[in-house]
C-alpha cells in the first residue's frame, strides 16, 4: 500500500474505492487497519453487537484476488461496511436491540444485505440498537448504549435508534453502515455524531428481512462520512423486490448524473421564525451560516408558511408508530418477566390503547397532512432545517418521555426524503447538523445540495478526539 494510503480508516469510500480499483490499497490491508481499530476503541465505544472477523478477512482476500485478476464486480468490491442489527442474515443471530432476542437466528437474509455482498461489499459485524428501534435518543438498557465519541470524558446521546452505526462510521471503525429510520433513526445518530445520513423514500430500499417497528413508515438507509459515498451506496440498495412490493411503486433513480451540478436556481425554503424558539444558540448559528452559504452558492432562499408546526407531527407519527410496534412485539412488552428496556415498553404501550378505529384514523390524517404539505413542495426544491434542536445532551439529562425527532417524524409521516450531514462544531466541540428535506423520491436533489454545501466546507475532515 502506497504511503498516501497509509491510514484507511480516515478514507471515505470514494477513496477507498478509487484506492482499491488503482491497485494502490489492498482490501486485505484495509480489513487488518479496520479489525485493529475496532480491537483498540470499541471496547470503550460498543459500537458492534458481533463481528465477523474471520470470513470478512476471507472476503477481503477474495476480493484482492478478483480485483488483481481483472474480476472487479463494482467500484464497491472489496469496502467494508456494518449493519445494523436489526438486519437478518441466515444463520447468524439477530437481536434486533433486545436481550430477549439475544439469542434469536434468523432464517432468512435481507435483501439489503444481499445487494451490498453482490456489490462486492464485505459485512464486517452488527451494530447496536435501541430496543425494537423504538427511540431516537439512543441507549439500550440491557445489550449497552454506544459511546458518542465527540466527548471522551462524558457519555452523551449517540442518537437513535441506530445508534451503534452512527458511532462506528463517525470513530473510523467503519467507512460506511446501514441504518434504519423510522421518525429519525438514521439522521438523529447522523447529527450527533457528526456523519451523512439518508433517509430515502419509502419504497425506494426494500425492507423485506429487516425486523419491522412500523411498516408503514420503516425504511433503511446509508450512513457515510460523506454526501457522495451516501449516494454510491443509495445507488446500489434502491431498486425493485419481488419481497417488498412497494419498490415497485417507482423505477430506480441514480443520483450521480446531477450530483455535481450545484445549486444555483434551486428554491430552498428556510425555518419559519416560529419554530427557532426551542433551538439551541449554537445549532441556529450553525444553520444561519449554512443557509447563507447555500445563498452565495446561487440557490434561491425562500420563507414559507407550512400547514403545520413541526411539534404536531410527535403525536400523529407516535400514534402509527405505537399501533403498528404493539401488534409485532406486544406480547413480548406486556410480560414484565422479561428483560425489555424500561423506556421502550411504555412506548410499544402506546398502540395498547389505541383501538383499530384509532388507528385508521391517524392513517386517514396522515393522508391528509400529505395533501396540506403538497402544496409547499410544488413550490421548492426542499426545506432546510436543523436535524436536532440541540447538540448531544449528556446520557443523564435524558428525559426518555421525550424525543429529540422534532425536525424529522415529518419526513416519515409525508413520505418524503431527507439528508443530514455535519454543518459545524459547537464551541465544546460537539457537532451540529444541517437537514435538508425533500420530496419524495427526490433523493438525487437533496444529495445535490448536501453535495454543493460539503464541497464549500470543511467539517467532514474533522475525526473525534483521539480517533
Amino acid at each position: 500500500m502506497s504511503a498516501q494510503f497509509a491510514n484507511p480508516q480516515y478514507l471515505t469510500v470514494q477513496q477507498l474505492s478509487a484506492a482499491i480499483q488503482n491497485r494502490r490499497a489492498s482490501p486485505v490491508e484495509i480489513m487488518d487497519i479496520l479489525l485493529d481499530c475496532i480491537d483498540r476503541h470499541d471496547r470503550r465505544l460498543h459500537a458492534f453487537v458481533t463481528q465477523y472477523r474471520n470470513e470478512a478477512r476471507l472476503a477481503a482476500e477474495a476480493a484482492e484476488m478478483a480485483i488483481r485478476s481483472g474480476h472487479s464486480v463494482g467500484p464497491l468490491h472489496g469496502i467494508p461496511i456494518a449493519l445494523k442489527d436489526i438486519v437478518e442474515i441466515q444463520g447468524r443471530v439477530t437481536t434486533g436491540g433486545s436481550k430477549v432476542w439475544q439469542e434469536r437466528v434468523s432464517t432468512t437474509t435481507a435483501t439489503i444485505a444481499l445487494k451490498v455482498k453482490a456489490a462486492g461489499m464485505i459485512v464486517i459485524g452488527k451494530t447496536h440498537s435501541v430496543e425494537f428501534a423504538m427511540g431516537g435518543w439512543g441507549t439500550n438498557q440491557h445489550m449497552g448504549t454506544p459511546w458518542n465519541p465527540w466527548d471522551p470524558e462524558m457519555a452523551r446521546t449517540p442518537g437513535g435508534s441506530s445508534s451503534g452505526s452512527g458511532v462506528a462510521v463517525a470513530a473510523r471503525l467503519v467507512p460506511c453502515a446501514i441504518g434504519t429510520d423510522t421518525g429519525g433513526s438514521v439522521r438523529l445518530p447522523a447529527s450527533w455524531c457528526g456523519i451523512v445520513g439518508l433517509k430515502p423514500t419509502v419504497g425506494r430500499i426494500s425492507t423485506h428481512g429487516i425486523l419491522p417497528l412500523a411498516p408503514t413508515l420503516d425504511t433503511p438507509g446509508p450512513m457515510t462520512r460523506s454526501v457522495e459515498d451516501a449516494a454510491m451506496l443509495f445507488g446500489i440498495l434502491q431498486g425493485p423486490d419481488p419481497l417488498d412490493p412497494r419498490t415497485s411503486w417507482r423505477p430506480p433513480d441514480d443520483p450521480m448524473p446531477i450530483l455535481r451540478r450545484g445549486v444555483a436556481g434551486l428554491r430552498l425554503a428556510v425555518l419559519p421564525t416560529a419554530e427557532r424558539s426551542g433551538v439551541d444558540r449554537e445549532v441556529l448559528a450553525a444553520y444561519d451560516a449554512s443557509v447563507e452559504l447555500l445563498r452565495r452558492l446561487g440557490a434561491q432562499i425562500l420563507d414559507v408558511d407550512l400547514p403545520r408546526r413541526f411539534s404536531d407531527f410527535a403525536e400523529l407519527t407516535g400514534r402509527i408508530i405505537g399501533a403498528e410496534g404493539y401488534t409485532l412485539v406486544g406480547d413480548i412488552v406486556d410480560r414484565m418477566d422479561l428483560p425489555v428496556d424500561d423506556a421502550v415498553r411504555p412506548r410499544i404501550w402506546v398502540g395498547k390503547s389505541l383501538s383499530a378505529r384509532d388507528y385508521l384514523r391517524a392513517l386517514a390524517e396522515r393522508e391528509s397532512v400529505k395533501q396540506e404539505f403538497a402544496s409547499v413542495f410544488r413550490d421548492v426544491d426542499a426545506l432546510l432545517t436543523p436535524t436536532t434542536a440541540k447538540p448531544a445532551i449528556q446520557i443523564a439529562e435524558v428525559d426518555q418521555s421525550g424525543t429529540p425527532a422534532v425536525f424529522t417524524r415529518m419526513v416519515n409521516l409525508l413520505d418524503l426524503c431527507a439528508l443530514s450531514l455535519p454543518n459545524g462544531f459547537t464551541a465544546a466541540g460537539l457537532p451540529t447538523s444541517l437537514h435538508i428535506i425533500g420530496k419524495g423520491y427526490d433523493e438525487a436533489t437533496v444529495l445535490r445540495i448536501g453535495w454543493a454545501y460539503e464541497q464549500a466546507t470543511d467539517w467532514l475532515a474533522r475525526p473525534p478526539p483521539g480517533i
